[in-house]
């Protein structure tokens, strides 16, 4: 019913100009580009933090899933000054970097930390569960006919999760695009910077002189994006399970 209350409050006959508007498509290219480039950090932590994750048992197990979990449940403004208190001026670590001359909030990669931070459990989650469904005995009669640690990883791992990982790139992916809270107080609202699709969209609800239709439109070019990638997305996870 809301998607549907959008479709009907929407002006169409203005929807092409301010999909359009320069603004807005620099904030879809920013927003596709940061989001991609979480998704593929996401793939290089999470499918080793999964894999130890799900081999491993007791308390460190436990603890690992609740510190991977933990962004699913923490507001978004929550993880935006958890990344502050680490990355800022007078931060864990951004002491540090500011005194080699680099600064991180309020930039392009402030973004891509923050989509990363929020996405990444769904990543995990997904390929975690994946194995250990699977679990480990064909991984055992692969390393028992010789087979090093990485060609078991390679050959036997990967495939037999392949529809786990393609379905937690799907959700990391559509959750980075879709970020706001974290990315608004860590990154800030610069456009051509910082202002991704969720912010534009806020901005130009918000904004003096710009009208809701212009807002309602953007969200409308948002839901059809996460829709063309999900489309796309299941294509593929058939295919990695044919």
């Amino acid at each position: 019913m809301p998607f549907v209350a959008l479709l009907v409050r929407l002006d169409w006959a203005g929807v092409p100009a301010a999909i359009a508007a320069p603004a807005a498509l620099q904030a879809l290219a920013l927003s596709l580009t940061t989001a991609s480039l979480a998704t593929v950090i996401c793939l290089v932590l999470g499918v080793p933090l999964a894999l130890v994750i799900a081999r491993s048992t007791g308390p460190l197990a436990a603890a690992l899933r609740t510190l991977t979990a933990l962004p699913l449940v923490l507001p978004p403004l929550v993880g935006g000054i958890a990344l502050l208190s680490l990355f800022g001026r007078a931060g864990l670590l951004g002491g540090a970097l500011a005194l080699v001359g680099v600064r991180i909030p309020f930039t392009t990669v402030a973004v891509v930390i923050a989509q990363t931070f929020v996405a990444l459990p769904f990543l995990v989650i997904s390929v975690e569960g994946a194995l250990r469904t699977n679990g480990t005995a064909h991984e055992a009669v692969a390393a028992s006919l010789g087979a090093r640690r990485f060609t078991v990883f390679r050959r036997v791992t990967l495939p037999l999760v392949a529809p786990g990982l393609v379905a937690g790139t799907v959700l990391c992916f559509a959750r980075a695009l879709g970020e706001f809270g974290a990315t608004a107080l860590f990154a800030g609202n610069a456009p051509g910077v910082t202002r991704t699709m969720p912010l534009a969209i806020y901005t130009a609800f918000n904004g003096a002189g710009v009208g809701e239709d212009t807002a309602i439109a953007l969200s409308l070019l948002l839901i059809a994006v996460a829709v063309a990638v999900l489309v796309l997305m299941r294509g593929w996870k058939a295919d990695a399970i044919r």
